[in-house]
């Protein structure tokens, strides 16, 4: 009986509490009610919308808070002093882990990047941190669970954070110091005693965090799930089979290449990934997508080569692209696996 309840209950966490099931089902009845037929194309686009607006900003909330209150406990002087720690391989482990708990976007984590780099943190060691920062989090473990499942998502996970503890590694054990600019190797850091904070000031922070994220990336949610809607009920599904399916073994590095100018996080993202997924896209394809989106976005690298030469910023983009590549086409050779 044992076996049987617990996947029960595995099953209605997954499809009734983080995706929300019943709430697609509510947003149905009540267009049907107001007499919206749901099976055209425009009733599906709305349903679609309304659906995925209202779960993610539901989840995107609850997680941003938590997640900030986490982080609390995490400000960039004991982060440091973290990191500091450890040496070698383990600094990279820890700095990509902390990279985690840090945030959603890497416009974000860049400045946090710069302050590490100036504490005279290991180099490779705070490009670890950079890598994972916004490839990797807490809150894309539980949105990708919610579409994908727990299987994909904590891959997902676990890649992140080997492409960044590699990443960081190479670029230390390449001595690459040099290519950082002169102002982030002079500024050297101020030992700031890190503030106590009370349980209301802690809950104070993850409120504005939530306020203050919520209405950065809002908008990159509502374009991202209108565009979710325009795949899933206007696009031909043989369109994207063939661009972004098994017929095409270039679709990874298409998908790359088409995320790379794009600027958002894994919030918007991840409602273009769901239409790809229901239209025949290859699982390590849209990851490949979502990846490129949230790392290597062309706003980000141009913050990223205020701090660092060209060469670096060069060798930075390389290996996240070759990382980026290989898990989609490693996602996509295992698919069988989460299906």
């Amino acid at each position: 009986m044992q076996g049987g309840v617990l996947p029960m209950i595995w099953n209605f966490l997954q499809d009734q509490v983080l995706g929300m099931k019943w709430l697609n089902s509510a947003i149905g009845s009540l267009l049907d009610a107001l007499g919206l037929d749901i099976t055209s194309r425009l009733g599906g686009s709305l349903q679609f919308f309304l659906y995925d607006v209202i779960k993610i900003t539901i989840l995107l909330c609850t997680l941003i808070f938590l997640i900030s209150y986490i982080q609390s406990y995490f400000p960039p002087e004991r982060s440091k002093k973290i990191i500091g720690r450890f040496h070698g391989l383990g600094a990279n482990c820890i700095a990509a882990l902390l990279g985690t708990v840090t945030p959603f976007c890497s416009c974000s984590s860049i400045p946090l990047f710069m302050g590490f780099t100036s504490a005279g943190l290991p180099l490779g060691v705070t490009f670890s941190f950079l890598i994972s920062s916004p490839m990797v989090d807490l809150g894309s473990l539980i949105l990708l669970s919610s579409i994908f499942g727990a299987k994909v998502a904590v891959t997902y996970v676990v890649v992140g954070l080997v492409i960044a503890v590699a990443g960081g590694s190479l670029i230390e054990a390449l001595h690459m110091e040099r290519h950082v600019e002169d102002f982030i190797l002079k500024a050297g850091s101020v030992d700031i005693q890190a503030p106590t904070l009370t349980r209301r000031d802690r809950l104070t922070y993850a409120k504005e965090q939530m306020v203050g994220t919520f209405q950065k990336v809002f908008p990159y949610i509502l374009v991202g799930v209108g565009i979710g809607a325009i795949i899933h009920n206007w696009i031909p599904e043989a369109w994207v089979e063939t661009i972004l399916g098994s017929r095409n073994p270039f679709g990874v590095i298409l998908a790359v290449l088409v995320g790379v100018p794009m600027y958002a996080d894994i919030f918007g993202t991840i409602p273009v990934a769901e239409a790809l997924l229901s239209k025949g896209a290859q699982l390590g394809t849209i990851l490949s997508f979502m990846m490129a989106v949230t790392t290597l976005s062309l706003p980000s690298m141009i913050m990223l080569r205020k701090a660092i030469k060209p060469r670096l910023l060069a060798l930075f983009v390389a290996i996240c692209t070759a990382g980026i590549i290989l898990v989609g086409y490693f996602f996509n050779a295992v698919q069988f696996l989460f299906v």
